[in-house]
């Protein structure tokens, strides 16, 4: 903006990390020598107080040692620092020092030094006045018209104004409306105190009013002030400027007429005594300070502004007269005369830069060096623009960026869990009833080949499993170096964990030659819990509520090679039924057939359905690989279970809006408790006692209100956790029977997984709904999408909690209808390319009002009926177990 930059005259940094304002900053001849040189006074708001004396050998000089006249420490923060006669009985200057709680009055003097150190400075408390409020500013001046001496006005954080005559206080007001304290400043002329209220207007007080008024610790209106004995505090003039003011100035440069000033946060306005506006002007950047002297010309006013883009402009009324540069952005200005040198602009940053300045016009001879043209060669940028499109292509491709070789060199982790129970259970607050609750001790061991630094290890398991320690770090590891932790783990809650399966991640750092610190590295191990920790043998049950039964490829397999340690000794040696009870309760049964090489799993609960189902499909898996057997498979030609799923999804979302009601009546009820303490408080504080007109029996009662929402919220958290797990099981569950029914590769259960599961906690503010529904609704939208039209619907970006779970489950019923039609999941580029070539029939579209969506609804129950009982038609063979059929 401006080719000129303020001259540094001299300059410093005042401390490391201290903060400043405004009022830090103060010019004047605080030690009275009487030759008209100011000091530069300084204040931070960690207690230091500064006194300056520059004396540069050159112009540019930084600070010298013997420039620093005085530094203390006064440990409480410095809101603002003054020079005037604050003492009685003379009229020598002193210092006020205002602290939050603190006002102090300090004079200041020198003794001469007869050796090289020089001349050595020290204050001296005169007084101080302990503040019943917290201060926010103050002022000065001869309120009233006293000759020879200075009162102090401080403006509390709440409203009031405390006048202090030196050493006594006088009185304190509270100024009408007081919402927030703003800047204030006093006008000799009028002998008023003139301030911004949080209403945005100027107001002014004349001091006899404020003397006259009624006291501050009467702020309520009394009975006795209506009928007219005492004087309301009542405000001279106002102003309103439409916006917060920065600071107020008030300038007088005769008897006959003086100017208020009035920085804003966009514009800085000139008033005259009675509040009509003088002039204002509408300022182009974000002012941070300004500071109005006199001029030259006969009734004109210099004014100095400073401003957030590192600039001091100089106006002059309302004209623009210079504009210079500065190094900081400044939080405070000041004028006066250093070293018999006059008008030097002394300016203040927020992190202690203090500058002595003076405006120059020497421009700086920089020039931009020529840039070297060269001819654009389109056929070379176009072929290395396809080799780096080849290369980007290349990397989303791979699994990763960083070789997994050499994470693996680096360190080697591994879990081991033992075979064994604990021969003394670590179990401890268990809240599983009267079964013994057994713990199995995981080890995990770190071998390294490099030297690691700062390794972490955080093992996670699903709850209410729990672990007997769960952080583990080692601050060095030498090179070759094996490291073992042992912990042990056992079920803690009276429900059952959506996993068996634990994860042990390490963070590391890895030493390298460009970062000293190394480079942060994380690998991760994960370790399989054995059933029997949450799992018993028991009766196999002869009825249940769900069922659902697994196809195989290959002849059935004794469920006792399977589960042993789970079925009670036969002589028979193909146990084909067994059942499971776990630890929180509930009872599983697994049937096998003989002849049909299929397995029934059945259950009360829908939920229970998952481990049994996964750890038979696990073991499957495992028998036939130790056969040598390569081509075994499982599949699922059952009805989907979707009935079953989206009442646990119901059951969930309801528990989630009951959080929600009881938050806001217990908010409610908070609101109504403190209102009835304000109330009692009030009454109790009177001096005339009044009856309590059963505020005591209110407040009682809110309170047993408040407690009892208090103890519901934790027990709607406590069943919302529980539900959120079991609903967890369930989603596996879903998934598995999903990918076992279309045949899906493992990279599209993955995806199922990414969408469905996308949570590892439920929380008011991110729930499980909302956010499944945008990830699926995204699927329909891309991959599974039929037309473009499909793809063009914007998904909101913002997640809220819906009003039901409707949306939802349509949305889940239209993905498996699309899977069923031939859709198949994947995340590439090619995507969001329309599936009609793949997807045989006519494929309805996402839904985008109610009534297309009824019409799905329609459709799709005719695909997805007899929820009830998930068995397929052929019957299963008679297992010895009598009583069970299907």
């Amino acid at each position: 903006m401006s080719l000129f930059k303020a001259r540094d005259w001299w300059s410093t940094v005042l401390g490391e990390k201290e903060e400043f304002d405004q009022g830090c900053l103060c010019l004047a001849d605080v030690d009275n020598t009487g030759n008209g040189q100011d000091k530069i006074i300084v204040g931070s708001f960690m207690g230091y107080l500064r006194i300056f004396n520059p004396h540069p050998v050159k112009t540019g000089d930084g600070a010298q040692a013997e420039d620093m006249l005085l530094e203390v420490h006064l440990r409480d923060p410095i809101l603002q620092v003054e020079v005037g006669k604050f003492v009685s009985g003379t009229e020598m200057l002193h210092l006020a020092v205002l602290h939050s709680r603190k006002l102090c009055v300090y004079s200041v003097s020198g003794t001469l030094g007869n050796v090289e150190h020089g001349n050595q400075y020290q204050i001296k408390l005169m007084y101080e006045h302990n503040l019943q409020r917290t201060a926010c500013n103050m002022t000065y001046g001869s309120f009233g018209g006293v000759k020879g001496r200075d009162l102090i006005c401080i403006q509390s954080m709440d409203g009031m104004l405390m006048v202090f005559e030196q050493e006594s206080y006088a009185f304190g007001r509270f100024l009408p409306g007081s919402l927030l304290p703003g800047p204030l400043a006093y006008s000799s002329r009028t002998d008023s105190f003139i301030t911004v209220s949080s209403c945005r207007q100027v107001e002014s007080y004349k001091y006899q009013v404020l003397a006259f008024a009624t006291d501050a610790d009467k702020r309520q209106e009394t009975e006795q002030q209506k009928l007219g004995s005492g004087k309301r505090l009542v405000v001279d003039w106002t102003l309103n400027i439409g916006e917060q003011a920065l600071d107020i100035c008030i300038v007088s440069f005769n008897q006959s007429a003086s100017s208020v000033f009035v920085l804003g946060e966009r514009n800085f306005f000139c008033l005259k005594d009675n509040g009509q506006i003088r002039f204002m002007k509408k300022l182009d950047c974000s002012p941070s300070c300004f500071l109005p002297y006199c001029s030259v010309s006969e009734g004109t006013i210099n004014t100095l502004i400073g401003n957030h883009n590192h600039m001091l402009h100089i106006y002059q009324d309302v004209t623009l007269k210079w504009a210079t540069q500065l190094p900081h952005i400044p939080v405070a200005v000041r004028v006066g005369c250093l070293h018999d040198l006059k008008g030097v602009i002394v300016t203040l940053s927020d992190d202690g830069h203090l500058q002595c300045s003076y405006l120059g016009t020497d421009p700086s001879f920089f020039q931009a060096p020529k840039v070297e043209s060269r001819e654009l060669h389109y056929e070379e940028l176009d072929i290395e623009l396809k080799e780096l499109q080849k290369i980007i292509k290349d990397v989303n491709k791979s699994q990763g960026i960083w070789p997994m070789t050499e994470r693996e060199d680096d360190l080697k982790v591994s879990a081991m869990v033992s075979p064994k129970f604990d021969s003394v259970s670590q179990a401890a607050d268990v809240e599983v009833g009267t079964d013994l609750v057994p713990s199995v001790t995981v080890k995990v061991t770190l071998q390294n080949r490099l030297a690691l630094q700062k390794a972490k290890l955080s093992v996670y398991v699903q709850p209410p499993l729990v672990l007997t320690c769960d952080q583990f770090t080692f601050e060095f590891m030498a090179p070759e170096m094996s490291r073992t932790v042992a912990f042990s783990v056992y079920l803690k809650g009276s429900y059952t964990p959506s996993e068996l399966e634990g994860n042990a991640v390490v963070s590391y750092s890895r030493p390298s030659d460009i970062n000293p610190d190394g480079i942060p590295r994380v690998i991760q191990c994960k370790f399989r819990l054995p059933l029997k920790l949450i799992c018993l043998p028991g009766q196999p049950s002869k009825t249940a509520s769900h069922k659902l039964t697994i196809d195989t490829n290959k002849s059935p397999v004794s469920l006792l090679s399977l589960f042993p340690g789970f079925a009670n000794q036969s002589e028979d040696d193909q146990v084909n039924v067994m059942g499971f009870r776990f630890l929180g309760g509930s009872r599983v049964t697994l049937l096998a057939s003989k002849t049909s090489q299929r397995y029934r799993i059945q259950s009360e609960q829908f939920e229970d359905l998952w481990l049994i189902t996964n750890e038979l499909i696990i073991r499957l898996q495992e028998y036939f690989e130790k056969q040598g057997i390569k081509d075994f498979a499982c599949s699922f030609s059952g009805s989907m279970p979707l009935q079953e799923y989206f009442e646990l999804i119901d059951h969930h979302f309801e528990l989630r809006i009951n959080g929600e009601k009881l938050e806001e009546l217990l908010s409610e009820r908070a609101v109504q408790f403190r209102a009835i303490q304000r109330r009692l408080l009030t009454r109790f504080k009177d001096k005339t006692p009044a009856p309590l007109q059963h505020l005591d029996t209110l407040l009682d009662g809110t309170y047993k209100q408040v407690i009892a929402l208090a103890d519901a919220v934790e027990e709607n958290q406590d069943s919302l956790f529980q539900s959120f797990t079991r609903l967890k099981s369930a989603t596996h569950l879903v998934i598995l029977l999903i990918g076992l029914w279309q045949k899906l590769s493992t990279d599209q259960i993955a995806i199922l997984e990414a969408a469905f599961l996308p949570l590892q906690q439920d929380t008011q503010e991110l729930g499980w709904e909302e956010t499944v529904d945008a990830a699926i609704s995204h699927l329909l939208k891309t991959c599974l999408s039929k037309s473009s039209k499909e793809q063009a619907l914007n998904l909101s970006s913002q997640l809220n909690i819906p009003k039901d779970t409707s949306r939802l489950k349509k949305h889940i019923t239209l993905l498996c209808d699309r899977l069923a039609k031939g859709g198949r999941l994947c995340l590439s580029t090619d995507a969001a390319a329309p599936q009609t070539m793949v997807m045989p029939g006519g494929c309805t579209t996402i839904p985008e009002s109610d009534l297309e969506e009824r019409s799905i609804e329609q459709d799709s129950t005719e695909l997805f009926t007899n929820h009830k009982h998930l068995i397929v038609e052929t019957p299963l063979p008679v297992s010895p177990l009598q009583g069970v059929s299907e």
